[in-house]
């Protein structure tokens, strides 16, 4: 299997926006962890494999169902990986977010083994629907 590059996070990051969870899950490798933004432990929360994985991005996008990763920058250097974008999303009950943020990545054959999430903490504001 071919080592990921530049285009391989952003064919990624495509996915993710367009919410499709096959494509997403695909691109990571069975065993995956994604480690999300918020969460109890040091890394937020994590999940493992490809049912946990599959489940909380859905939950992330339940919950923000406008979630969209803009501006991507991606580099890949070795088995690592980087993708800088601004977050953007509105929850359910009207809170809009919008922040800077960075995942990094780890790949193994040829696919994402490890999304481990940051994100600038900057207060949510209400939409304005008026």
């Amino acid at each position: 299997m071919s080592q990921p590059d530049a285009q391989f996070l952003a064919d990624f990051a495509d996915a993710l926006n367009r919410h499709d969870i096959d494509a997403v899950m695909s691109m990571m490798t069975d065993d995956c962890e994604f480690h999300a933004v918020a969460g109890p432990d040091l890394l937020g929360k994590t999940f493992r494999g490809q049912q946990e994985v599959r489940a909380g991005l859905r939950a992330a996008w339940e919950n923000a169902p406008d979630a969209q990763w803009l501006d991507g920058v991606h580099q890949v250097v070795g088995d690592r990986g980087y993708s800088e974008s601004t977050y953007s999303g509105t929850t359910a009950d009207g809170m809009r977010s919008e922040a800077r943020m960075i995942d990094a990545f780890t790949f193994r054959d040829g696919k994402i083994a490890v999304k481990n999430a940051y994100r600038k903490q900057r207060p949510a504001t209400p939409v304005n629907n008026g």
